[in-house]
């Protein structure tokens, strides 16, 4: 179970409200657009990192005020410097002046890049105070399975699943990452249960491919494995997932020269 980072920029772009948090020019700078300003810092953070922290440090200068911290911890998060996007988060979580749902996606934030650097328990910790301003909040109960099963948790993150399924049966990545549970519980039938459902859902899912294909792997079925990692390599050739599905083929057909 692996932290997902493919929907980290839109949560850093799409959910952080301006006139909520009081980001504010000093007298005198009224010619500067938060709005305008935030979009386009954050554009340049996902695009060019380095680009968009300075640009970020540049306008907290000017008095960007928390947009601009926020837009500073997201190029952060593109340098891969997580430890300290997570703290920016997390402060920004803490002063920020806004609703209990901003404050748990700013934590939300803070526990990706936790898990990102490999802190599953502090990760876990950050995502139960978020789950505490937001009960029931299904991509957070999903989240913290992730941060249960950094630590080798694996019925803890079973039991976060099973609730965030509760609520959102729809949730393909659940099912997805709940099987990698299974999986490591060594209860492949139950996993293949799970990865079928979501592969019904969402037939070329890649996590869902890969997971499918090893947990076959296990069962003795590697043409079934073979079939899956193709069709995976065939659909996200760049993705995370191929680049495992491809050393998965190569140590399969290694083993069976």
């Amino acid at each position: 179970m692996r932290p997902r980072t493919g929907r980290l920029f839109f949560l850093l772009f799409f959910c952080f409200p301006l006139v909520a948090v009081g980001s504010s020019g000093p007298a005198g700078a009224g010619e500067i657009d938060p709005s305008g300003e935030y979009r386009a810092c954050m554009d340049l953070a996902r695009q060019d990192p380095p680009k968009g922290f300075d640009a970020a440090v540049g306008w907290q200068g000017l008095g960007g005020g928390d947009a601009a911290a926020h837009c500073a911890a997201a190029a952060l998060m593109g340098l891969k410097q997580y430890a300290e996007a997570a703290g920016r988060f997390e402060a920004l979580a803490q002063r920020v002046r806004a609703g209990k749902p901003f404050k748990a996606s700013l934590l939300a934030q803070a526990g990706q890049a936790l898990l990102l650097d490999g802190n599953g328990v502090r990760a876990e910790q950050v995502l139960t105070a978020a789950l505490k301003l937001t009960p029931g909040n299904a991509d957070l109960l999903v989240d913290r399975a992730q941060a249960w099963a950094a630590q080798k948790l694996y019925w803890d993150a079973v039991d976060d699943l099973n609730h965030a399924l509760e609520l959102n049966p729809g949730l393909t990545e659940a099912r997805v990452f709940r099987a990698s549970a299974y999986r490591y519980l060594d209860s492949l039938d139950l996993a293949m249960d799970d990865l079928n459902t979501a592969l019904a859902q969402a037939p070329d899912h890649p996590e869902g491919l890969l997971e499918r294909g090893m947990v076959r792997r296990l069962k003795g079925n590697t043409a079934g494995a073979r079939q899956d990692w193709l069709r995976l390599l065939r659909g996200a050739p760049n993705s995370d997932a191929a680049r495992t599905a491809q050393a998965n083929l190569q140590a399969m057909d290694l083993k069976t020269d």
